[in-house]
């Protein structure tokens, strides 16, 4: 059996292993596939593994071996799912591998945009500590989390875990969701998306993006939020409307963003995110721990195993 991995560097650029997935048939590993080159590479391939290189139709037209599609991600948006289906081609997803990790993201974006540590760290190591007349200083709000509003957009297994954290810290969590009241503990309070964004000192991304999540954050939502508020996006970058959140930064709309993804990535030079006020930007590293990494590699195996033994598992509907 001919598998081929398309753009493997990002989920293992040198530190795992591939020997698994080796296994279990002729695997040839490639670290990046430009778009040009997929067909080429893939020809002959029953199973194919990919993150972020794109299977449109016309891929799959032209790959008539191809019977097996991975995705070395939880996101699916790169392969033309309609078209799977209709050419019999199992695509498989690898489903909370990186939750906890994101979740830590999340909460290393509050933290630094609550405390400032990178900066008066860096501000300690010019000298300002040691000139001061005080015993200590800051020039930067010191923000406390306790009893501060929440505001979860999505409670899948990443949302449900951040939420727990912020109740760990003695926030107060609400969440837009399709869950039911009586679905969610007591300690998490359901909320519409306009009253959360009115009301929530921070609110945190975690829904999927489709058709109706996307540009979710837009002007109008971000006028309804607080002078004071934090945005946190560790989703998909196209939830936000980008040149909206700079706008609204960069004239003190809202005080702060955290995000880990932009809409197109690596960003263009001329992303007005790269240099709006009080934007701190993480280059999409939430899922890449070595743990979650670890994990996401073990899962694609078991993938791949569980379809070659006729009981496939982690099937995209």
């Amino acid at each position: 059996m001919k598998i081929v991995i398309l753009d493997g560097y990002a989920a293992n650029p040198g530190d795992l292993s591939w020997e698994e997935i080796k296994s279990l048939g002729e695997c040839t590993v490639y670290d990046r596939t430009s778009p040009e080159q997929v067909v080429e590479r893939a020809h002959g391939a029953e199973i194919i593994l990919t993150n972020k290189t794109v299977i449109d139709k016309e891929t799959m037209a032209a790959l008539p071996d191809l019977k097996y599609i991975g995705v070395l991600a939880t996101g699916y948006n790169v392969i033309d799912i309609d078209s799977a289906h209709e050419r019999g081609i199992t695509v498989t997803n690898i489903p909370a591998y990186s939750t906890d990790s994101v979740a830590q993201m999340v909460f290393a974006h509050i933290l630094n945009i609550a405390t400032q540590v990178q900066h008066h760290t860096e501000e300690v190591r010019k000298g300002r500590w040691s000139n001061n007349k005080d015993f200590c200083f800051w020039d930067t709000p010191l923000i406390e989390l306790r009893d501060k509003k929440i505001g979860i957009i999505g409670l899948g297994h990443t949302g449900f875990t951040t939420a727990r954290i912020a109740i760990g810290f003695g926030m107060q969590v609400y969440a837009y969701t399709s869950k039911s009241h009586f679905q969610l503990p007591p300690e998490i309070k359901k909320k519409e998306l306009d009253e959360l964004f009115r009301e929530c000192d921070i609110v945190s991304l975690h829904c999927p993006l489709t058709d109706k999540t996307h540009h979710i954050v837009n002007a109008q939502r971000l006028s309804l939020m607080k002078k004071e508020a934090i945005l946190i996006n560790t989703g998909r970058g196209s939830l936000i409307d980008e040149q909206a959140l700079a706008n609204a930064l960069n004239t003190e709309q809202i005080y702060a963003a955290g995000l880990d993804v932009l809409s197109q990535e690596p960003p263009h030079a001329d992303n007005p995110l790269l240099t709006a006020r009080n934007c701190y930007i993480t280059p999409h590293i939430a899922w890449a721990s070595k743990e979650a990494r670890t994990r996401l590699l073990q899962v694609a195996y078991e993938n791949i195993k569980a379809y070659i033994e006729g009981n496939c598992i982690n099937v995209v509907k």
